[in-house]
């Protein structure tokens, strides 16, 4: 997949294509489903395929209190989107200048001009341009008089329930990971560097990854069985999100017990993979009660993961696991 950006995106690099608009956060299942349909189009057609959207979120520059935390960051998102297979992504800096721009000039002007537009495929629901005023009878207007052709899917779902990032965010703020994957397609995922913590975990025989992230969605404080992905490999691990009760810490912390592995992480990047949540933060009567509360985690973990479905795995991390995968 190619990235076109900034003043790229009105030197012709992309013409005669197919294009689907939105913000795409989490890239969950209604989304896949969208893309799908895009590649189809674009094969059926002769077209190119073409996602668009927009960095920072819309909502960051024109309601920064209302903005939601999102699901990936950007990163995460483009890698999504280019797991999913399409050719182009345009990413649109969201200025206050661009937010002024009219739906109708944005049609003409970047769609069209710029992108080489013959076809469009929207959600059910979108609305685009100042003041959200874009929409399905806009494109056909236009469309009517520039000369491409449109659709609008129909909800995506899954029995009686629509995929959306919405749901997704309600879903992993209640902690319940299983019901996320169903969204998402795959377990939800944060990313992070490797650094150095209070030890904590290595003075009990547990000595673990304290994790620093730029993701803005984290579960709720608790304990959960995770996959994670280090330079390619998997490996089971149980996590801790929380404030460590017990030896009164002072700042919310993510830290990661690595099942069966010994290697030096410090610095390292990883990925987890969040599979399903054990329980939440329990301030204990001492270290030993601890102890054993953690061992009794990392039995459960080990369960779980016994019967892990791979296939749920961040796709990116998927397609880059070697020999020593899971």
């Amino acid at each position: 997949m190619r990235i076109v950006t900034g003043s790229d995106i009105g030197r012709g690099v992309i013409h005669d294509s197919v294009v689907t608009i939105g913000n795409f956060d989490g890239v969950h299942r209604g989304h896949q489903e969208i893309f799908r349909r895009l590649m189809a189009c674009g094969l059926q057609r002769g077209l190119q395929s073409v996602v668009v959207t927009f960095e920072p979120h819309p909502l960051k520059v024109l309601s920064s209190e209302d903005m939601p935390p999102l699901i990936t960051t950007y990163a995460q998102k483009t890698e999504l989107i280019a797991a999913a297979g399409v050719e182009f992504l345009v990413v649109v800096p969201f200025t206050a200048e661009f937010a002024g721009m009219t739906a109708e000039d944005f049609v003409r002007d970047i769609l069209c001009d710029s992108l080489g537009m013959r076809h469009i495929i929207i959600g059910h629901d979108y609305a685009f341009g100042k003041g959200r005023a874009g929409n399905y009878a806009t494109l056909e207007r236009i469309g009517g008089e520039k000369g491409f052709t449109l659709e609008d899917m129909d909800p995506i779902g899954e029995d009686g329930v629509v995929f959306s990032s919405s749901l997704a965010r309600r879903l992993i703020a209640a902690g319940d990971m299983e019901a996320v994957s169903g969204v998402l397609g795959r377990y939800h995922l944060i990313s992070g560097t490797v650094v150095h913590g209070r030890d904590i975990g290595h003075s009990l025989g547990f000595p673990t990854a304290n994790i620093s992230t730029d993701n803005e969605l984290l579960p709720p404080d608790g304990v959960y069985a995770v996959l994670v992905s280090i330079d390619g490999r998997l490996v089971k691990g149980a996590c801790s999100i929380g404030l460590n009760p017990t030896f009164e810490g002072g700042a919310r912390t993510i830290e990661v017990f690595l099942l069966d592995y010994a290697d030096q992480i410090y610095g390292r990047e990883m990925v987890l993979c969040f599979v399903q949540r054990l329980r939440g933060i329990i301030k204990f009567p001492d270290a030993e009660a601890l102890v054993d509360a953690i061992s009794q985690d990392v039995l459960h973990t080990r369960n779980i993961l016994a019967t892990v479905d791979l296939q749920k795995v961040n796709p990116v991390v998927r397609m880059g696991m070697n020999e020593h995968e899971i």
